[in-house]
């Protein structure tokens, strides 16, 4: 087993260089945000659908748009607004008056890499029509479903300080994101950073890296990484907790609990933490990969109660005493 597992920590070192040529290339147009940058590639790696929140200004869209240019794949950004309709992201059918016949006009979800950006300012016929799409890879227009391609992901961002015009995402749909990222403000050094690279008439651009196939094949490499059962059995403790923590000696946080992590939870936690692996050059999963991703994939599937937010408790504050009460394996 050992001799295996040294085999495809060699492979993986390999495989998983050009993920430094990704963090160069996309350095030249976004300064810092390295746990932003550090969420899309696991989730660009464990195919997994991201939801991005920040205010405004942190170059939540930018660094998206600057993923989606190195790689060699096609890309849409779609402006979520109250006014969006399902057709404007998934197709139509034109009538054409010459051969009285139905034609499918394909819609923007059809690419590679989606930023559905501001995505809690669409209504609820938009959301179920991106809901298929994300869960499903598929879309339905009309009588006729059409598969997405094999590289399909979904970069949403949502403004968490404005609710005017909003919707809020259905628990369904929050819960089909692999990852939910919390964007914060830069240091004053990397501010200057900033105002010294945008300050200028020409803005810096970034170069394709990698291909489609080569990202694919990626992931196939990924998935092959060890997992210890030590491992899963602490992944399971951790997500169970959720549930039940007076299990782990946390009765103090039960009545803040409305609803724990689903199971989806345990099985995004498994496959983030092998992404987390594969970008950082390893074939077998440590407790601190768990601990890496374990915010990212869980804060928003806890779901907290009246009690908790009267007193200002936030799933971040429940997941920290998980964290630490769970033993580490």
């Amino acid at each position: 087993m050992d001799s295996e597992i040294s085999k495809l920590n060699q492979k993986i070192g390999q495989d998983s260089l050009f993920i430094q040529d990704l963090r160069r290339e996309m350095a030249k147009v976004v300064v810092g945000q390295e746990d932003l940058i550090n969420g899309l590639l696991v989730g660009l790696i464990a195919g997994g659908n991201v939801l991005v929140e920040g205010v405004p200004g942190l170059a939540k869209t930018l660094t998206i748009k600057t993923l989606a240019q190195v790689i060699a794949a096609s890309f849409q950004r779609i402006q979520f607004t109250p006014d969006l309709l399902p057709a404007d992201i998934i197709g139509t059918l034109i009538f054409n008056p010459r051969e009285s016949t139905f034609s499918v006009r394909k819609g923007p979800i059809f690419a590679n890499l989606i930023l559905a950006d501001e995505i809690n300012r669409a209504p609820a016929k938009v959301q179920s029509a991106l809901l298929e799409a994300m869960q499903e890879h598929q879309v339905t227009i009309s009588d006729s479903t059409f598969k997405l391609p094999d590289l399909f992901m979904v970069l949403a961002t949502e403004n968490p300080i404005e609710q005017e015009g909003t919707y809020p995402l259905p628990e369904a749909q929050v819960d089909r994101f692999m990852l939910k990222l919390n964007v914060t403000y830069p240091s004053k050094t990397e501010e200057g950073r900033i105002l010294e690279l945008m300050a200028r008439q020409v803005m810096p651009a970034a170069g394709k890296i990698i291909s489609v196939e080569q990202l694919l094949k990626a992931r196939q490499t990924a998935d092959q990484i060890y997992v210890d059962e030590k491992i899963k059995n602490y992944v399971l403790d951790l997500v169970i907790a959720t549930r039940e923590p007076e299990k782990q000696g946390l009765e103090k946080i039960k009545p803040w609990i409305l609803y724990g992590a689903s199971p989806r939870a345990t099985i995004f936690m498994i496959q983030a933490a092998k992404a987390y692996a594969f970008i950082n050059g390893r074939g077998y999963v440590t407790p601190e990969d768990i601990k890496a991703v374990g915010f990212d994939v869980m804060r928003h599937r806890v779901l907290l109660t009246y009690e908790a937010e009267a007193e200002n408790i936030t799933s971040e504050d429940i997941l920290k005493n998980i964290f630490e009460a769970v033993e580490v394996p």
